[in-house]
């Protein structure tokens, strides 16, 4: 039961009323009392709002069809972003039963790309507080900070948390990543019914390295270089240990944390805390899910599929990382199936004598001896060049990547990690440094059947490297996973003409269908939508006490279950559209492997029941005048 003082609410049942003890005005001016002109003549009368709006009655509908073409009228994704926010600000059902009736269309305006932007506008346009802001300098605050957001032990499902280090692909954004965390929630409002009283968002506030925003008189964050080390560690396990003491069934999301920071906090908490990181485990699952649908096609075993991940980053080893565990559960061994994985970074392939390699990233590091008779697509043997031959493609890139500036539009150098990655895929495609083995020298000699990417190098999949793949391989599984579209390592459209229409594809970024040779290829989008909102569900549902490998597993077998591959041209994935009975598939699926697992303190009875149950939805309840 959740109370506030202008009303009481069940929040864990969906036919619950609302029990109103506000009057007059105060009931208006809080998002989830006010319906405003649905009041009916008779609640008005009761609670004080006589002549406090226009006479006439209108029910949700017509509402939603109002500020439908109010939100037309904006201009830019931006104005449209802020007006759904004064929308969720004034009356909260409205906003979700509007973004729940245009999901598709208002995806990309709430999260991902225009997200962005108001996070780096954070400060500027600040007007309202949403979320809780944990200092690192006053880490005696915490526990307060959390309580006065006004939940209660039991009324917490989730909680987002970023340090906004490693904000979408526009790096350090300091405290304006609290916008990351206020989307990540309102997708998983609209997609699986989470209560939008059950969550929250909070951004770790632990210093900035963006001298732009370090310099503004505007900015609203701790003016002081980012924290590392030693008490940046300290506070991030007091933050977790006190949100995990004061909400016990709540589950902690990592969102866009830095790359040195996201693999080793999920990999330090996800054995004793309900932890997920949605960059590495939420990204993997979908491309599970999308890879799994694609082998379904190719009548190929999974384990009989050569894999070459271009871009060895966070969300390239999730996903490698998820892909090696399925084929071990399938019966492969764990040296078998490491064997399949052919890993690249900025310098070419993962090779063992790569100092520069981080933790994460060396299991998959080929070794020198093993790639020494490799054949070079510019002529000659890899074994004959070394770590310092010839020189490769594309090492600085051609975007400006080598100092931050240009390539992402971030002010002062602030961006070198985010702009280095950008740039480093220009030259050719082939996205190596001076003597690195280039994509192109590993798909000659790997032949391999599945190409996946997430390098943010655009352009970066040439008709030549997709060419090769085809001669070999009659369908060939590309991902080109990298987003917005400007960043996709190739083009739908391209892959489809170059392959002759025999590519299996999934992107990153939403594209229109391709038609070719009078098939229409349906481009399957692998948004992590499809994933981190009915794992949530199902995590809340029997109230998980971790995420385990298996139940991320069973949230992308889930998915991929849930199309039909067989029609010529068909997606591997589900549309977003689709995203409200899609999650409640995967909250199905993550909720059984939870039981399974032993990791599930209220096992589902009834499952289905159980799951409708929890699924809020964005209607006026009835009213209870008190």
């Amino acid at each position: 039961m959740l109370y506030h003082h202008d009303y009481e609410l069940d929040t864990t049942r969906r036919d619950a009323p609302i029990r109103i003890t506000a009057r007059g005005r105060a009931v208006l001016a809080n998002p989830m009392t006010n319906r405003a002109t649905a009041f009916t003549v008779q609640e008005r009368r009761f609670l004080g709002l006589v002549g406090l709006m226009p006479s006439g009655v209108t029910g949700l509908g017509n509402q939603v069809r109002r500020v439908y073409a109010q939100y037309q009228s904006a201009k830019t994704p931006f104005a449209k972003h802020n007006y759904l926010a004064n929308l969720r600000d004034r009356n909260e059902i409205l906003f979700y039963r509007l973004l729940a009736d245009h999901i598709e269309e208002m995806m990309p305006i709430i999260y991902t790309p225009t997200i962005g932007e108001v996070i780096e506008r954070f400060s500027l346009e600040y007007n309202r507080s949403r979320g809780v802001f944990l200092s690192i300098d006053r880490p005696e605050d915490v526990e307060q900070s959390l309580l006065d957001y006004g939940l209660a032990r039991d009324d917490v499902d989730l909680i987002v948390f970023t340090d906004s280090e490693g904000i979408l692909g526009i790096g350090d954004q300091g405290i304006g990543g609290i916008e990351i965390a206020i989307g990540k929630l309102s997708v998983y409002t609209a997609a699986a019914g989470l209560h939008p009283r059950r969550v929250i968002p909070v951004v770790i506030d632990v210093g900035t390295d963006n001298l732009g925003l370090l310099n503004s008189d505007l900015y609203l964050g701790e003016r002081h270089a980012r924290v590392r080390g030693e008490r940046y560690d300290a506070f991030l396990d007091h933050v977790v240990q006190t949100a995990s003491r004061l909400f016990p069934t709540a589950m902690l999301h990592w969102e866009d944390f830095g790359a040195d920071n996201a693999h080793r906090l999920l990999e330090k908490y996800r054995h004793t805390h309900c932890t997920f990181n949605d960059d590495i485990q939420g990204t993997a699952a979908v491309a599970l899910a999308a890879v799994l649908a694609g082998v379904n096609v190719t009548g190929m075993p999974l384990a009989d599929h050569r894999i070459v991940i271009y871009g060895g980053g966070t969300a390239g080893i999730g996903i490698a990382d998820l892909l090696r565990d399925t084929l071990i559960r399938e019966g492969v061994s764990p040296e078998a199936a490491q064997a399949q994985f052919y890993v690249m970074g900025s310098k070419g392939l993962f090779v063992d004598d790569m100092s520069s390699l981080r933790e994460f990233q060396v299991p998959y590091a080929r070794t020198r001896d093993e790639v020494a008779g490799w054949e070079r697509v510019s002529g000659g043997l890899v074994g004959m060049l070394g770590a310092n031959g010839a020189n490769g493609n594309g090492h600085a890139g051609n975007g400006n990547g080598a100092n931050g500036t240009g390539a992402n539009g971030i002010p002062n150098g602030v961006g070198v990690g985010a702009g280095a990655g950008a740039g480093a895929g220009a030259g050719n495609g082939n996205g190596t440094g001076r003597g690195g083995i280039t994509l192109a020298d590993v798909v000659h000699n790997v032949r391999p059947t599945i190409l996946i990417g997430t390098s943010t190098a655009g352009g970066a999949f040439t008709k030549a490297i997709v060419t090769e793949m085809a001669r070999y391989c009659e369908r060939p599984i590309i991902m080109p996973l990298s987003n917005p579209t400007s960043r996709a390592e190739a083009l739908p459209s391209d892959l489809v003409e170059w392959t002759e229409g025999r590519a299996l594809i999934a992107t990153g970024s939403p594209f229109e269908p391709v038609d070719h040779r009078e098939v229409r290829h349906v481009i399957a989008q692998a948004n992590n939508a499809l994933i981190f909102p009915g794992l949530g569900l199902g995590v809340a549902a029997c109230q998980a006490t971790r995420v385990t490998d298996g139940m991320i597993a069973a949230a992308a077998e889930a998915l991929a279950a849930l199309v039909n591959t067989y029609r010529p041209g068909a997606s591997l994935l589900p549309r977003i559209s689709e995203l409200r009975p899609v999650s409640a598939h995967v909250a199905l699926a993550v909720a059984a492997a939870a039981a399974e697992e032993g990791v599930a303190r209220r096992p589902l009875t009834d499952p289905v029941s159980d799951i409708y149950t929890r699924m809020w939805q964005p209607e006026y309840p009835p009213v209870e005048i008190i």
